[in-house]
């Protein structure tokens, strides 16, 4: 089984995403002991900016990362929440990897995705709440909508939202870890 494990706080060992995205991987290590993990680490080693040269300047590099996707059985994005929308570094990297004629295509019906549907883990964390805003759909939205372009269509969402309110953090932290701890029984991880 292979696993893309991609991070984009820029938080370090804070990171509540990493944390929680860690804690996924960890899961399927447990149950799956033939478990190959690509990891991305889009804040510490990041991508370029997509920009007029790119594409035939980074050709191996763009390639080498749609693959990454495309064979992936699972894959497991960090999201924290900056300013209203997603880190730099990961739209960095959607930028790299949605392209016309390799994860997407236009036909008669419209838009055709190109990568084979996955279980993809998105685990979005936010300072502050946000649940039924336009903010919502600013983080969770758009990734949705990228994945589901490409042809990804079992997404999670795994939330952790107040992270920066005293009074809510413990709660959102607590329910964020018990929503991934209730990915991986006991009984599968024992297997």
């Amino acid at each position: 089984m292979k696993l893309l494990h991609l991070d984009s706080s820029i938080l370090g060992s804070s990171s509540v995403s990493r944390e929680l995205t860690r804690s996924i991987v960890d899961g399927y290590r447990s149950s799956h002991p033939d478990l190959q993990v690509t990891y991305r680490d889009l804040a510490s080693d990041p991508l370029s900016h997509i920009d007029g040269d790119t594409q035939k300047r980074e050709a191996t590099l763009i390639d080498t990362l749609i693959e990454e996707l495309k064979a992936a059985d699972v894959v497991i994005i960090g999201a924290p929440l900056y300013n209203f929308a997603i880190p730099s570094g990961l739209k960095a990297w959607i930028d790299h990897v949605v392209i016309a004629g390799k994860t997407f295509k236009y036909g008669p019906a419209g838009v055709e995705g190109l990568v084979p549907d996955k279980k993809t883990y998105v685990v979005a964390t936010r300072g502050g709440v946000y649940e039924g805003s336009p903010v919502v759909q600013m983080h969770e939205g758009h990734l949705e909508t990228v994945l589901r372009f490409v042809g990804i269509r079992d997404i999670e969402f795994v939330r952790a939202e107040g992270l920066a309110m005293r009074e809510v953090r413990e709660t959102a932290l607590a329910a964020a870890r018990a929503q991934v701890a209730a990915l991986f029984p006991a009984e599968q991880v024992a297997a």
